[in-house]
């Protein structure tokens, strides 16, 4: 099951607006560069944001999300035809030699299920070419970050052109040792509606991810600090030897 903020079309067309601040990216942008990689394969690219980001850089791109409304809202976007969508997951995609893998935000906690991480892993290291790396980020379990997610600390409203002011917050809904869960709301001004999206994500510890990486192919080769978020996630840099 895909999560509503990224499945449903109103939900999908506004998730930009609501993040406007991606300078998360910027560190992959510059690990692009850092790589010399020419062929990108973004996996979780949901609205296509960093897609694009690299598509503008002249960057071979292949772009893979499950959540069609997000896949929509990404192929309307200026320059969209510059990369490849794919409607799925990396546990099934098609041939394909890259030279950078990327999950970025999120992705790589979202994907919650012991053997579909293991797959995606699998999937990811068939795409790239010998000498290709994988890079992806995950929260500190020991930061507790969803000790702040609530609707005191999260709560805004945004004015969305086309879509009118839109109230959202989050509340956590659920501590089961590595999945923490939580429902994020939507009221939308313009009629009332109120829209509800409830996700989870596994908080895998820096061990654990370092041993799911050998086990399925990769070389180690690095673990960063995310520069948007010193000392609350690690930055995983893996090569498919």
């Amino acid at each position: 099951m895909v999560d509503a903020c990224f499945a449903h079309p109103r939900l999908a067309a506004v998730y930009d607006p609501l993040d406007p601040d991606r300078g998360d990216l910027d560190a992959y942008l510059r690990m692009t560069e850092e790589f010399g990689a020419r062929r990108v394969l973004d996996i979780g690219c949901g609205t296509g944001v960093f897609a694009l980001l690299l598509a503008d850089r002249g960057i071979e791109v292949v772009g893979v999300d499950p959540a069609e409304a997000s896949v929509d809202v990404a192929r309307a976007k200026r320059g969209a035809e510059r990369v490849r969508w794919i409607r799925g997951d990396a546990t099934a995609l098609p041939a394909l030699r890259v030279d950078l893998a990327t999950m970025t935000a999120n992705v790589a906690q979202a994907i919650v299920d012991p053997p579909l991480w293991e797959r995606t892993l699998r999937g990811a290291h068939e795409a790239l070419r010998p000498g290709g790396h994988l890079v992806f980020e995950t929260r500190d379990p020991a930061r507790r970050a969803w000790e702040e997610w609530n609707r005191e600390s999260t709560y805004r409203v945004t004015e969305i052109p086309g879509a009118g002011a839109v109230e959202h917050w989050v509340d956590l809904t659920g501590v089961n040792g590595p999945l923490v869960t939580f429902r994020s709301t939507y009221v939308f001004a313009a009629d009332g509606q109120t829209l509800t999206s409830d996700s989870t994500l596994r908080f895998r510890a820096r061990h654990e991810v370092e041993t799911d990486l050998v086990a399925n192919g990769y070389v180690l080769e690095d673990i960063r600090d995310a520069p948007d978020r010193p000392g609350r996630e690690f930055v995983f840099v893996a090569r498919r030897p």
